[in-house]
């Protein structure tokens, strides 16, 4: 740019050069009169033209701000129910749910991304979906929770199609922890008590507590005060998905959905999210039951101990069963316990010395 920008404002350069150099006649008036104004006018193009070339850059970039803010307002909001039931306990249960995202090309035929599935969870268990990347399982998540509408088949909670829940009172039931957990700028104190507006300081100090969250508090110059984002203070993944952990407990919502909570975790932060995740999925006293949880999990040693395991493989459930159920049925839920065993436990062996060192 540097260049171009030279080269364009000092093109006067060379016809002041050029008219001097290969003028046969001298240097007269008519010359200086041409080159004077070759020399102001010259800039002026460079300088339109430069305007226009970032000009038409810009139209590109705010073209494509305003398309896809007309593609979010075009969308059409979720269909409102006036029969407002309200569930009668929290189990889950999917009949013949099929559906398909939409295509911009109508030329490209639509693929399900669930495809007939079929399942359901009783109330206070703690079922796993897993399968390749593609296969539905966050789909399967979103569709519980109404982030969407089937194309095909329902969706109940406590026996009530989730159409006919009130939508305040389905987002009161249901608490997410997703894969991409982030904090807005503000305090971990105000970060926390999004899930419960009136919650008071000592319930967002306990639900932190219980989310394993105090030696990040310890670490932070105003503990739970502490702006994230300023001054130099940020978290790590792992970090950041307990304090998502500390909201979901604060919520104590009895449904909870868990999308590959602990994906950006090292070792040391997967221990204390799983303790965190134990602790947010028992019930706290006899009147808050233990939670329905659906866990998506690629990281297959933590949901051994799930109630009931689905396999999802494009859009369908091909196996289901528990753990142990599983591996003996030698299928493909054994095939992927092989596979994650052998690349968790892989060693390296140093011919020269004879050393193996475990990962």
């Amino acid at each position: 740019m540097m260049f171009y920008t030279t080269a364009i404002n000092g093109v006067f350069a060379f016809l002041i050069a050029g008219g001097i150099l290969f003028t046969r006649g001298g240097v007269t008036n008519e010359l200086l009169l041409n080159l004077i104004f070759y020399i102001v006018i010259t800039p002026v193009i460079g300088t339109t033209l430069t305007k226009i070339m970032f000009m038409s850059e810009d139209a590109m970039i705010v073209s494509d701000a305003i398309n896809r803010i007309d593609e979010v307002l075009n969308k059409k909001p979720l269909s409102e129910s006036s029969v407002n039931n309200i569930p009668k306990n929290n189990g889950i249960t999917l009949e013949h749910v099929s559906y398909a995202y939409d295509k911009e090309s109508q030329a490209i035929p639509k693929k399900n991304a669930l495809n007939d599935v079929s399942l359901s969870i009783e109330p206070g268990q703690t079922v796993a979906l897993v399968g390749a990347s593609g296969g539905g399982k966050t789909t399967l998540a979103n569709i519980v929770t109404r982030f969407f509408d089937p194309g095909e088949g329902r969706v109940l909670i406590g026996n009530i199609d989730i159409r006919d829940i009130p939508k305040e009172t389905l987002m009161n039931k249901v608490s997410f922890v997703f894969q991409n957990s982030r904090l807005i700028k503000a305090s971990i104190l105000e970060n926390v008590r999004m899930a419960k507006p009136n919650a008071t300081r000592e319930e967002i100090a306990h639900a932190l507590e219980a989310a394993q969250c105090l030696d990040i508090i310890e670490k932070l110059p105003n503990g739970i005060d502490t702006v994230v984002g300023t001054k130099g203070v940020y978290l790590s993944g792992g970090e950041q998905q307990r304090i998502a952990i500390a909201r979901a407990i604060l919520k104590n919502a009895p449904i909870l959905i868990l999308d590959e909570a602990t994906a950006f975790a090292d070792p040391d932060n997967e221990v204390r999210v799983q303790q965190a995740l134990s602790a947010l999925s028992k019930g706290e006293s006899a009147d808050s039951p233990r939670k329905t949880v659906i866990m998506i999990a690629h990281r297959l040693s933590s949901i051994a101990d799930a109630d009931c395991i689905y396999v999802l493989q494009d859009g369908e459930i091909v196996e289901s069963g528990t753990h142990s159920g599983l591996i003996e049925r030698n299928g493909i839920f054994t095939k992927m316990w092989k596979n994650y065993s052998e690349a968790a436990e892989w060693k390296i062996l140093n011919e020269n010395k004879g050393l193996e060192v475990n990962a």
